[in-house]
């Protein structure tokens, strides 16, 4: 199992350097703009890398791997949709289309979907088998658009990955999910080259970006794999297994990231699907954190909450405690973010913090005006 791993990573090596070249050429590349302030045309060469990888070993072990043959042909229609989207800037409702056209088709032809999201609230199991294919969509599209929208600075989306396959292969050895164990391995060890690329450590003149190809192979191998170990086909009659819950807390930052941005672009009139510089690394980046400081922090602040959830999970904490703590979580998270212009204020008088000082007013564009000011006043 290690040497085949090891083999993975050295494939994925291989093709990126191959694929990157490929990008290049088509001019599938990333280029700075307001919202993204790196040197020079990146290529977009993660994604498609990290799909070819994955589709070989895929299908090479698709008797080992439980309904092979539908995720392999998902997954490459969302990156080469991705992937036509990095190049031409596809409209939101398409892609959602699309998303919602995969999520039905994996439903349909494998029962992979939502029946239960376990005892929530304290008052006994949720059972939703009557709405079961319009969550298990809305969860497709949470996860894909999530991960998404964490991508935005070097290596957090690969570094973010590699925390919740790593949970979920934890999950899936405890469980005996041999078919989730080695899914979520396979991936952890295509992406790892990547990681490093995104990184620089091969030189910054060998830099690639993900791409949308690479976040929507990404959020949908995630949400495949998390309903695939916490429904209740896959959990015995004594209750053993993963619970829905546990699912929350594993990607916890992407989804609180994504809900929060979502309804502070909402409060202000804009769509909820429009890009700005408002997520939780350009928060950091604010704060005067470096790009890998940035990685770094949220890394270490989501595999916090993973061990959370996974250790929470192995214990059996009950679904309604995990539940209710992951809410009051998302409403400490929304409400620092809300007032992080006095976060900010209180850190530059207190301990010398000294932000950027490209858009370290407010977090929020309509909160610009009286609070502002007094920002103005307190930072200076």
């Amino acid at each position: 199992m290690l040497f085949e791993l090891f083999f993975v990573c050295f494939f994925s090596f291989a093709t990126l350097f191959l694929v990157r070249k490929a990008a290049r050429q088509f001019q599938l590349v990333d280029r700075p703009n307001s919202r993204k302030l790196h040197s020079g045309n990146i290529p977009l060469a993660g994604g498609i890398s990290i799909c070819i990888t994955l589709s070989y070993f895929i299908f090479a072990n698709h008797l080992k791997i439980d309904n092979a043959l539908v995720f392999l042909p998902l997954m490459i229609v969302l990156t080469l949709v991705g992937a036509v989207d990095d190049k031409y800037d596809l409209s939101v409702k398409f892609r959602l289309l699309i998303q919602c056209i995969v999520a039905i088709t994996m439903m349909y032809l494998t029962g992979n979907q939502l029946e239960s999201l376990g005892n929530l609230f304290g008052f006994g199991a949720i059972d939703v088998s009557y709405a079961s294919y319009v969550l298990t969509i809305v969860a497709v599209i949470a996860s894909i658009n999530a991960f998404n929208m964490v991508d935005g600075v070097d290596g957090l989306l690969g570094s973010l990955s590699i925390v919740t396959f790593f949970s979920i292969l934890i999950l899936a050895l405890v469980n005996e999910n041999q078919s989730i164990v080695l899914l979520s391995a396979l991936t952890i060890a295509a992406i790892i080259p990547y990681l490093l690329m995104n990184l620089g450590f091969l030189g910054r003149e060998r830099k690639v970006f993900m791409g949308d190809a690479g976040s929507m192979l990404i959020g949908f191998s995630v949400i495949w794999m998390l309903v695939s170990i916490s429904q209740p086909s896959t959990t015995d009659i004594s209750g053993s297994g993963v619970r829905p819950v546990t699912a929350l807390w594993i990607i916890a930052i992407p989804l609180m990231d994504m809900v929060a941005i979502m309804i502070r672009r909402t409060k202000r009139g804009a769509s909820p699907f429009e890009p700005d510089r408002e997520h939780l690394h350009h928060i950091f980046q604010r704060l005067g954190f470096s790009p890998i400081q940035t990685t770094f922090s949220i890394f270490i602040i989501s595999g916090l909450f993973a061990a959370i959830g996974v250790i929470a999970d192995l214990y059996r904490v009950p679904d309604f405690i995990m539940f209710y703590s992951f809410i009051a979580l998302f409403l400490g998270y929304y409400l620092l973010l809300s007032h992080i212009w006095k976060v900010s204020a209180y850190l530059r008088e207190k301990f010398g913090i000294e932000l950027k000082s490209e858009n370290v007013l407010s977090i929020e564009p309509s909160k610009q005006g009286v609070e502002a000011s007094e920002y103005e006043k307190k930072a200076s």
